[in-house]
């Protein structure tokens, strides 16, 4: 059965700068999430990750490309009602819940913000039950709604965060390294929240994080990226199991092992860019196995197959 597409990203590209002081942060980067499923975006810091996350949520502006949105065109310039279903339905946990609060505002007001803009005629009893549940469906007590961000934990903090995205029943979540500046105690508390609000309301993700370990366990796919390219992109397990492109493999050969012997003998990779001679021969997206695509040109591509076949 043919999967339904939510969100397909075309040939996007984002730009920071005019002219010579131009840096391109994304570039033309491909892929389409469907319908239900959590997409992982993963790289190192600086690889463009976060600024397509942001890009889709219109916080930045793309340079060139579309995103396309149930079949519509949402970057660029797009219609008053357009922008208003965006703003519902497409919604965004972001990495620092310390930084991305408003710590003068109350519990209460920065859930219930959005769904006040959203829905003006909305009255104070309505919108007091809607925040009270919001508070419940991320474990937390109604009372909390009086007090101020800095009276919580960071994992708190975090489900506030996550309360004020789910409060506007939104289709799509992109989840900006919600869990990377929390303890480890409180992680899989916070993603076993969120594969538990997936189930319950079938929300769509975007994960976007630099932990091949952690995209193991939540995502069905995967697609790597590194300096504003996506250099593989496959299932999730397909990917750990199959890695292809050499940068792949280097990240996964940084991720720990709980056991010391082996983390003492495993061999660290690093991916050495030069390796790649683009100059005559340009890469392009191919299919080494089923499903599973690489950024290589000709030579790599040939070289890429006989590592499984």
């Amino acid at each position: 059965m043919e999967r339904e597409v939510l969100l397909d990203v075309k040939d996007l590209q984002v730009n920071f700068g005019q002219h010579k002081k131009k840096f391109e942060a994304v570039k033309k980067v491909n892929f389409k999430i469907y319908k239900g499923e959590t997409f992982g975006l993963v790289g190192e810091s600086g690889s463009g990750k976060t600024t397509i996350g942001r890009a889709i949520m219109r916080i930045v502006p793309s340079s060139g490309g579309e995103i396309i949105y149930k079949g519509e065109k949402i970057n660029g310039k797009i219609s008053g009602e357009l922008d208003k279903k965006v703003i519902k339905e497409i919604q965004m946990i972001f990495q620092d819940p310390q930084a991305s609060l408003n710590e003068r505002a109350k519990v209460d007001y920065i859930i219930s913000e959005g769904l006040m803009n959203i829905n003006k005629g909305i009255s104070a009893a309505e919108r007091k039950k809607k925040v009270d549940q919001a508070l419940l469906d991320v474990g937390l007590l109604p009372e909390f709604a009086t007090r101020f961000p800095h009276e919580f934990s960071g994992g708190q903090r975090q489900r506030i965060g996550i309360a004020r995205a789910l409060i506007m029943n939104p289709e799509f979540i992109i989840a900006d390294e919600p869990i990377s500046a929390l303890d480890v105690s409180v992680r899989a508390q916070v993603l076993n929240l969120l594969a538990d609000m997936q189930k319950k309301r079938q929300i769509t993700y975007l994960f976007i994080a630099h932990d091949l370990s952690v995209m193991r366990f939540i995502t069905d796919r995967i697609a790597v990226i590194r300096k504003g390219e996506i250099v593989e992109m496959a299932e999730t397990e397909e990917l750990i199991t199959h890695p292809v492109h050499p940068y792949t493999r280097a990240l996964l050969s940084a991720i720990p092992m709980p056991d010391p012997k082996h983390e003492k003998e495993k061999k660290l990779l690093v991916y050495d860019p030069d390796m790649h001679d683009y100059s005559v021969n340009p890469p392009s997206w191919q299919e080494v196995r089923p499903e599973h695509y690489v950024l290589a040109n000709e030579k790599e591509f040939k070289e890429y197959k006989k590592l499984y076949y």
